[in-house]
């Protein structure tokens, strides 16, 4: 739920893009740092920043999700943005499938097809529209959180502050650029706000939550940000999605919608026939 605000705060900064990755990055990593740190001096149970080689391979994946989905904002529309973004549960269940063993059941295959028609559709669309370069770059960031939650949930370790940690990447990319270009950015204080409170709740809760459900879960709470973020765009800038992302959007999120009753309903037989055969 705090992810939704994460487009609309980026779009409200008003910056160029290697900027507002910086800033938004650099407060993350800030953030993160001070909280660890005080966790740190109060528990000796505090989460590694990095836990082994599974947590840098996670960190440099949330790393690369970050400077893609950042190029993405600026270069499509917030609703095929968010509406791609939301195959990202597709992405962790054939990861799950060809890395941890996890086969998908036909109800998830059914799911998937249906998600690639809608994503095909709203990319269709982009071809002429100068949209196409950021619908790719929507897909690359979905897969890379994927790979993340997958990998997290195949090792069974607290990722909670390595998600966050993962921005060193883009914010040392980003500074770069910076030096450059110089740094554009008219409304900072959106961005800072942005980076320094709602990037370090969404995504530790995120990188932690695969300790308890599975990847593709975890990837399904996306959906509130498919429904909300082109809603909160909409109300803030007027801007209208055009008819086909709105047509493939509504596939992907009856899709998801349809798939996450269905496991929500196969769970509940499951807990109910294994306390039948072990009454207690």
């Amino acid at each position: 739920m705090t992810l939704t605000v994460d487009i609309p705060l980026i779009r409200l900064a008003d910056g160029e893009p290697w900027s507002i990755l910086m800033t938004r990055t650099g407060m993350t990593l800030l953030a993160a740092l001070v909280i660890w740190a005080v966790w740190r001096l109060f528990s000796p149970k505090a989460p590694q920043l990095i836990p082994g080689r599974a947590g840098l391979v996670v960190a440099a994946l949330y790393g690369l999700g970050s400077i893609t989905f950042i190029t993405a904002v600026f270069n499509t529309s917030t609703a095929n943005l968010v509406f791609i973004l939301a195959f990202n549960p597709m992405f962790s269940a054939l990861l799950s499938w060809l890395f941890l063993g996890e086969r998908p059941r036909p109800a998830t295959f059914v799911a998937m097809a249906a998600m690639i028609v809608g994503v095909a559709i709203i990319v269709g669309d982009s071809m002429g529209s100068g949209h196409l370069f950021g619908n790719v770059l929507a897909l690359s960031s979905a897969l890379c959180i994927a790979g993340a939650i997958t990998i997290s949930r195949a090792s069974g370790k607290d990722m909670g502050f390595t998600s966050l940690i993962g921005v060193v990447l883009p914010f040392l990319v980003a500074a770069f650029m910076v030096g450059k270009t110089g740094y554009q950015v008219a409304e900072p204080w959106w961005i800072v706000f942005n980076g320094a409170v709602i990037m370090p709740i969404s995504f530790f809760c995120l990188a932690a939550g695969p300790r308890y459900i599975s990847g593709a879960e975890v990837s399904m709470f996306y959906l509130l940000e498919t429904v909300l973020a082109p809603v909160w765009v909409w109300m803030i800038f007027s801007e209208v999605p055009s008819r086909n992302s709105l047509i493939g959007g509504t596939i992907l999120i009856v899709a998801l919608i349809a798939h996450s009753l269905w496991q929500l309903h196969e769970g509940r037989r499951r807990r109910t026939a294994l306390a039948a055969r072990h009454p207690a």
